[in-house]
């Protein structure tokens, strides 16, 4: 099938350059269009949390999952209940309500409830709601918060200014502070990416992988913009494709050139060359996209919709990356590639020098190596086994470090009043019994207060707003406040941001399990039929998951205990991982650590196959494969140093855990840990029971000698 691809490709040059041309055209017209498609819901339906928010938008206009702007003033003295302080709060929310008409805002001054107020009496806050229309979906607009600074410039309270807070202006004074900016991040990553591929290739062919992956990208793009005509797909999708789009499409245009000059260097030309490539190198290239996809498309036995979509939007991406490197990236060699491979300083007639001395060492000292790669996981995957998850925008203390906002946080902090004032607990009760649920719940462990204002915004003619004020965003609290909630009323419904992320917890973590065992079964069968072993997919599985738990303990130990978060970029420990995060992590990694392991194993395969000695077959697959892998791995890594430079923290966050897992991978892993344990199976590797290959039918191995065969 591949072969019979492969010569129908190489027959038609013309039709195929000039589709796969025209398509990325029009990739590229319509990525603007293709990016507004895509969905910012992140909900979970169903759930109380989801429900009750959405039910708060629709009565009210305002908050629910949106959490408020919070306005603080610290008073030259416990002044707090004086005519003139609360003249002030009231100048201070009535300019905010001007610039944003329609707000529910409640203070000291329009409640007399001192659960606005500091123990000191020193230090005062309101809660501003702006209205939907306010928002895009990645939270406030920018010209909101601006609006919302502009008008208490010029406000004081008692002669103290007022600093403007919340989770959204602290994310914008974050957003806006240092970095290189998109634009630029990602003109350093491909530089680092092509002085990468220089480095491996040392002639002009380390264009092409770039040519595979612009062409890839783009095209992925449109085939997401028509996935959006039939089902909502989440923006998250954009980050898989470029970011995955990248890695997969670098990676199988590493794999196909190097094997590429290698059966040149054997004294094979022209379409020979190419077709002996694909038998071999297309093959594991079919093969590893597969399993990527597939690893991506379990995410649709999650029950949340936005995970769902990045499982059936994050298939096409691989899929993408394989026909563009079956059918383009052959032209482009029979073309192209001869000139193209100038000045070959480098022969690859024989495998690498120093790979070969590598796989040398870890073959004969195998107990060590496995020994040794086995501690630095453990260690990191005991350190994932202590993650906290929380809130989705992360600890309010490492959004921002300056700026206005940081500084109203600092105030609130500094008088005892906490910050899970940023997000309250939001209830909606009957009318007749919103005050006896804020008058229980007030006295909850872990609550600062509870309001239940009257004013407009507050209250319909049947049901109302309770605001509960905790402490910090322990999920303890909300459940201890659901629970008293529901006693006082039984049509009491909980809701607010940490509500409803503790529902994308619960049903996501719920039902990971499931999805990690369907990716493992699913992986295990296709890698099974690959390598006609039921060992070596069996570990393969393993390993994937192990060096994802290694990068998750890698991402707790720098954000959530700070062990190197402030070293690296000013921001102190977060105390918790955004609870989206690991999910993410897991899809990304999975796949593209599937990705390495099917190359090396395939290689390996194939030498065994070849000569019958495992240990032979590890040293010439890992000389072969381990500089390509590597080579990958340093260009993905590279592109996630350039990201970690984004002013924002929850950007570091992601591009630390995928940047540290796809380096363990490529090292530790793939490196050391699975050459030395194929090693030191030695022909266990190679069993699969006959009734087992019955049912599973293993894939034959390619007859280079008959290409027509294959």
């Amino acid at each position: 099938m591949i072969v019979s691809i492969t010569r129908w490709s190489l027959a038609h040059k013309r039709l195929v350059v000039l589709t796969w041309l025209i398509v990325t055209a029009v990739g590229i017209a319509s990525a603007g269009a293709a990016t507004k498609a895509l969905s910012d819901q992140y909900s979970v339906p169903g759930r109380q949390g989801y429900e009750t928010n959405r039910a708060i938008a629709q009565t009210f206009g305002t908050g629910g999952d949106r959490a408020p702007l919070v306005p603080v003033v610290t008073l030259p003295a416990d002044a707090a209940g004086s005519p003139t302080v609360l003249a002030g709060i009231s100048r201070a929310t009535a300019a905010l309500q001007r610039a944003l008409p329609g707000a529910r805002v409640a203070s000291y001054a329009s409640t007399h409830d001192r659960a606005f107020v500091s123990r000191d009496g020193r230090t005062t806050f309101a809660l501003v709601y702006p209205t939907a229309r306010d928002y895009n979906g990645y939270g406030l607009k920018s010209g909101v918060i601006s609006s919302a600074k502009a008008a208490l410039r010029d406000v004081q309270v008692a002669g103290a200014p007022v600093h403007l807070t919340g989770l959204d202006a602290l994310s914008a004074s974050g957003d806006r502070k240092g970095g290189l900016g998109l634009l630029l991040e990602s003109l350093l990553g491909g530089c680092l990416a092509l002085l990468v591929l220089v480095f491996v290739f040392a002639s002009a062919m380390a264009l092409v992988p770039l040519v595979i992956a612009v062409i890839s990208i783009m095209t992925s793009f449109l085939a997401v913009w028509g996935l959006t005509a039939l089902t909502p797909v989440s923006s998250i999708v954009e980050f898989l494709i470029a970011l995955v789009g990248l890695g997969v499409a670098i990676d199988y245009s590493l794999l196909i050139i190097a094997r590429w000059r290698e059966e040149r260097a054997s004294g094979y030309d022209g379409d020979e060359a190419i077709v002996r490539t694909m038998q071999t190198s297309g093959r594991a290239v079919v093969f590893s996209g597969t399993t990527v996809a597939v690893g991506l498309l379990a995410l649709v036995v999650l029950p949340v919709p936005f995970l769902r979509s990045v499982g059936y939007g994050g298939l096409l991406i691989p899929l993408v990356s394989v026909a563009v490197a079956l059918t383009l990236l052959p032209v482009i060699l029979a073309g192209l590639g001869p000139r193209l491979d100038w000045p070959h300083i480098r022969s690859d007639r024989v495998a690498s020098r120093a790979w070969t001395r590598w796989a040398d060492a870890v073959v004969r000292h195998r107990g060590v190596a496995v020994t040794v790669a086995a501690v630095i996981l453990a260690a990191l995957a005991v350190a994932a086994a202590t993650i906290k998850l929380g809130p989705a925008t992360g600890s309010p203390d490492a959004i921002a470090q300056r700026g206005d906002a940081h500084a109203g946080l600092q105030a609130l902090q500094r008088a005892g009043v906490g910050d899970g004032v940023l997000s309250p607990i939001e209830i909606l009760a009957p009318r007749a019994q919103a005050g006896t649920v804020a008058i229980d719940t007030a006295r909850l462990p872990g609550v600062d207060g509870a309001i239940a204002p009257s004013g407009s915004g507050w209250a319909s003619a049947r049901r109302a707003l309770v605001d509960v004020l905790p402490i910090n965003d322990s999920r303890g609290t909300v459940d201890r406040v659901s629970d008293r909630a529901h006693a006082v009323s039984g049509d009491a419904r909980v809701g607010g941001v940490v509500a409803q992320n503790d529902d994308f917890i619960s049903a996501v973590y719920g039902s990971f399990p499931l999805m990690v065992g369907l990716i493992a079964l699913l992986t295990f069968v296709l890698l099974a039929r690959a390598f006609r072993s039921v060992v070596l997919p069996l570990k393969a599985v393993l390993l994937n998951v192990l060096s994802v738990a290694a990068a998750w303990g890698v991402l707790v130990l720098v954000w959530q205990h700070g062990y190197g978060s402030n070293a690296l970029w000013g921001v102190p420990a977060n105390g918790s991982i955004p609870s989206w995060l690991p999910v993410i992590v897991f899809a990304f990694l999975f796949g593209l650590s599937m990705d390495y392991e099917v190359f090396i194993l395939s290689r390996i395969r194939e030498e065994y196959d070849r000569t019958g000695s495992t240990e032979r077959a590890v040293v010439d697959g890992l000389a072969r494969t381990g500089r390509l892998v590597t080579s990958a791995a340093l260009i993905l890594f590279l592109g996630f140093v350039a990201m970690s430079t984004a002013p924002s923290t929850s950007v570091k966050m992601i591009a630390t855990g995928l940047g540290a897992g796809i380096l363990l991978d490529a090292t530790v892993v793939r490196a050391l840990l699975v050459p030395a344990a194929v090693a030191l199976l030695g022909r266990a590797n190679w069993w699969m029971p006959a009734p087992l290959a019955r049912l599973l039918r293993p894939v034959a191995p390619p007859s280079l000698s008959d290409p027509e065969r294959a």
